[in-house]
């Protein structure tokens, strides 16, 4: 059974940081572009951050670039979510997501195109 498990997650305060990890188990994502979205209530689910299958190219909404980095170590089958200066803005319930595309690129940034899903993390920035 394939399964992306996120945790780090939990309440901070504004300006502080938080580092979410995404653990895949039951099959490799090594050769598959990754993600984090993020669902604030009463909003759609929206694109946080992509990773190539490589790790060697990273694309960010404008909202977290230069506050977030998206990371990936092959090795553990984990993606990670670094992020800092955080706002009230960013409470949102973090998703890890996976798609079946080989070799994929930075160009998977819409809910449809990802196959795979956690069951969230939920992030709440105090002000």
């Amino acid at each position: 059974q394939v399964q992306l498990v996120e945790s780090g997650g939990g309440l901070v305060q504004a300006g502080g940081s938080l580092r979410l990890s995404c653990a895949a188990s039951g099959r490799t994502f090594s050769d598959n572009s990754m993600a984090w979205f993020r669902q604030a209530p009463g909003k759609e689910r929206e694109l946080v951050a992509v990773i190539n299958w490589s790790g060697s190219s990273t694309y960010y909404v404008d909202s977290v670039k230069g506050r977030f980095t998206i990371s990936r170590d092959k090795a553990k089958n984990t993606m990670y979510l670094q992020m800092k200066t955080l706002k009230p803005e960013d409470t949102a319930v973090y998703y890890c997501a996976a798609n079946d595309i080989k070799y994929g690129g930075i160009y998977y940034r819409e809910v449809r195109q990802y196959d795979y899903w956690g069951q969230g993390t939920q992030v709440t920035v105090s002000s």
